[in-house]
């Protein structure tokens, strides 16, 4: 049997990727950045191949970089949800309710109005399980799972949260500079996130739908996270296709602005889904319901969505 990699090998190779750098990961691990290229190298010493191709700046992975990411990726997923299902066997805890949704989801809707459930909820504790990718599988642990497709799920009760909207937002700074250096915005850099699920929404996907031509600069920043490319247009780094669902505070509050391109209104939409398996289906069913109302209360439109001000 092959000898695996010591698990901290690859905990520092996913969180490189997972941050960005091996500075920010670095950074993360509490550990120096020399630690971190010397784990590097010693997991490409035992896999037997180069996971990083050097010769380009930022360093890209290579095929067999690739393949061992999602792998790691994939597994840690996996153990997640091994976690989550013993812990759903052994737990009591009867008005815990548990919630999976991707991190951009998390990190941009839920998380920063759960205060306000709290509020009005008291007795209700709220957990949040983040996964890489859409929730795909409803785990024991799991009492709702928030998605994003056509709702046609059969493993517990789906409701309708709200439509989704899609549109290239970036930051007023990098208008306002590109504006006084007399350039537009086909000079700035598009930010890409690499996700694989087939209700992405990419920006080949974007221009093709709103028959617009491609813009900005074809070089562009690529992310396979969402937050992270959410930070890179937040810091003037480029422009990012901003969804609804993540943006839509950032632009209400004038942190991203539209760039002037039409919005794209996708057949899919967000969605929650009520487990089969929920040990506490009346408490999971009042998070739902505060959530379609949370939904309904910020529901600006798609015109309020794009009324901040455009700059071209």
């Amino acid at each position: 049997m092959r000898r695996l990699p010591p698990l901290r090998l690859l905990n520092v190779f996913e969180t490189v990727q997972r941050a960005g750098s091996p500075k920010l990961a670095s950074g993360e691990l509490n550990v120096s950045l020399s630690a971190v290229s010397q784990a590097l190298r010693q997991l490409e010493d035992h896999i037997g191949a180069a996971l990083f191709d050097r010769t380009t700046r930022p360093a890209k992975l290579t095929e067999a970089g690739e393949v061992l990411l999602k792998a790691v990726v994939e597994n840690r997923e996996r153990l997640d949800h091994a976690l989550s299902d013993i812990q759903a066997l052994t737990s009591n805890a009867g008005s815990a309710i548990t919630v999976a949704c991707t991190v951009g989801f998390a990190t941009y809707w839920l998380m920063p109005r759960l205060e306000a459930f709290y509020l009005d909820h008291p007795d209700i504790v709220v957990n949040v399980q983040t996964t890489p990718l859409e929730v795909s599988r409803m785990s024991p642990g799991t009492d709702i799972a928030m998605r994003f497709g056509d709702g046609r799920w059969k493993d517990g009760d789906v409701e309708h949260l709200f439509d989704e909207v899609i549109e290239p937002v970036w930051s007023p700074a990098l208008a306002e500079r590109l504006a006084k250096e007399g350039r537009n915005l086909a000079s700035a850099y598009l930010i890409h996130v690499d996700f694989p699920d087939p209700n992405w929404i990419a920006w080949p996907e974007y221009f093709a739908r709103t028959g617009q031509k491609p813009t900005g600069s074809a070089k562009g920043l690529r992310f396979s996270n969402y937050v992270q490319a959410a930070q890179a247009a937040l810091s003037g780094h480029g422009i990012m296709l901003g969804w609804r669902s993540t943006n839509g505070d950032h632009v209400d509050k004038g942190l991203l602005v539209p760039v002037g391109l039409p919005p794209m209104h996708p057949k899919s939409g967000f969605y929650t889904t009520l487990s089969h398996r929920s040990r506490n289906p009346e408490a999971t069913q009042v998070v739902i319901d505060w959530m379609k109302k949370t939904a309904a209360r910020n529901a600006k439109g798609p015109d309020n969505f794009l009324q901040n001000t455009t700059m071209s």
